[in-house]
């Protein structure tokens, strides 16, 4: 089957669904595209690209607002045209989540747990810490304690700095000294681990035939590697970041995420460089084309690299048109 009618599908079933999350796509395009490559855009490229996934112009605007309005994006005008970027909010989120997406899955774990303790914060405050280290991946081990067995440090800080809560919450490290499958069994039980073993299979299930007919298509459209590209990295965030990314000895022995985690890898390698020269054909800045993406971009998912098959058909199509 073509690439571009499975793409197709992967919109449709997007389009199909109750509740179009227009500014939930956005939000993808904005981190995946746009970000690793300054972060800017003028809104008429937003329209331009958003229109690929059946989403108008009033749609567009409509969510680029509220995102602005919830303190993800800001504004500039530039004579009559309007020009988005993130705000530093929406950057240091932006940033926590790309570290997950786009990192590798843990291996090793030295059996110890940071637990955040809950029980010195009132009761607003408790409930927004839950919330914003739920997007770190802790869980509730119980009511006032949070866990996770091999967090971001670095992110955590960041976070509870953010929070102004330094000095009131209690950040401790814990290890497992007796019955491990027993800690085994309410790790699943507090990260519902079959709920997202299920959603990894779906996503494998949704993604392995674009996997397999662009394995066998040399000759893949710029907007249609973008369509993709967008679409896998929507629908994979969407679990992971619901995901507290447990090492594998907190896991069931068929874990589909890991799974899920090397297709998303291997049809993402395939597809960035295609999807990035639509991105500088359609995207505007007001100087111009997007810059060209950061080093840090070149890192995700263990290294892109150079030289693989879109690598190829990307040279051999510049040359066509030199």
């Amino acid at each position: 089957m073509k690439v571009e009618t499975l793409c197709q599908r992967l919109i449709d079933d997007y389009k199909s669904r109750p509740t179009l999350r227009s500014g939930s796509l956005i939000t993808t395009v904005f981190g995946d595209a746009i970000a690793p490559r300054g972060g800017k855009v003028w809104l008429g490229s937003l329209v331009a690209v958003m229109s690929n996934f059946g989403i108008n112009e009033r749609l567009v605007r409509t969510s680029v607002f509220r995102l602005s309005k919830d303190g993800w994006l800001r504004s500039e005008q530039v004579g009559r045209r309007s020009y988005y970027s993130l705000t530093d909010l929406g950057r240091e989120q932006f940033d926590q989540a790309t570290h997950r997406i786009y990192g590798t899955p843990a291996t090793d774990w030295d059996g110890h747990w940071c637990l955040l303790l809950l029980s010195g914060l009132d009761t607003a405050t408790k409930d927004t810490v839950r919330k914003e280290c739920g997007w770190l991946g802790f869980g509730p081990m119980s009511a006032n304690v949070l866990a996770h067995p091999a967090p971001d440090l670095a992110e955590l800080d960041v976070t509870i700095q953010r929070l102004g809560i330094a000095n009131e919450l209690v950040v401790l490290n814990g290890q497992t000294v007796r019955n491990e499958a027993g800690m085994r069994r309410l790790a699943h039980q507090c990260w519902n681990l079959a709920d997202l073993d299920e959603r990894y299979g779906e996503f494998v299930r949704m993604f392995r035939p674009l996997m397999s007919a662009i394995s066998s298509n040399s000759q893949i459209p710029d907007n249609t590697a973008f369509i993709a590209r967008t679409l896998l990295i929507q629908e994979y965030r969407k679990i992971l970041l619901r995901d507290p990314m447990l090492p594998q000895q907190l896991l069931p022995a068929d874990w589909r995420g890991l799974a899920a985690y090397q297709l998303c890898r291997n049809l993402y390698r395939a597809l960035y460089e295609l999807a990035d020269q639509y991105a500088t054909e359609v995207m505007e800045t007001a100087d111009g084309p997007l810059p060209p993406p950061s080093k840090a971009f070149l890192s995700r998912f263990g290294g892109l690299g150079t030289g693989g098959p879109r690598s190829t058909e990307r040279r051999k199509i510049d040359n066509a048109r030199a």
